[in-house]
């Protein structure tokens, strides 16, 4: 499968409500409202809102979420994206303007290590 290739798209304009299960990648640029389950790529579009729990191997916002993210490899912001709700992810890049209101947890997701965080660096 190509990197880039999106394997469902979710439309603007419609409204989805329950749990979805994936592979591969896909992409959502309407409203979601509850469970979202994949070892894959997210992404969620500008116009896009998402309302749940988004467990993903990885997850590229460029809209709304409002719940709790997990993402076993990455999780990147756009400078559009608005995040309310806590993040667990291993790495985590932001775009100058994006918005995160909740808790951050850069531990790996498959083993709790404790004071390894480098994120009280004055």
């Amino acid at each position: 499968m190509a990197r880039d290739e999106i394997n469902a798209f979710l439309g603007a304009g419609t409204n989805y409500e329950g749990r979805l299960h994936f592979q591969g990648a896909v992409r959502i640029d309407g409203n979601f409202r509850g469970e979202v389950e994949s070892d894959g790529t997210l992404v969620v579009g500008q116009e896009a809102s998402v309302e749940g729990q988004v467990n993903v191997g990885q997850l590229v916002l460029s809209g709304k979420i409002q719940g709790e993210v997990a993402a076993k490899n990455k999780v990147v912001l756009h400078k559009t994206a608005n995040l309310q709700g806590n993040i667990r992810t291993p790495v985590l890049v932001v775009e100058e303007g994006a918005v995160l209101e909740g808790q951050l947890d850069m531990g790996s997701l498959s083993s709790k290590s404790e004071g390894t965080s480098e994120a009280d660096s004055s």
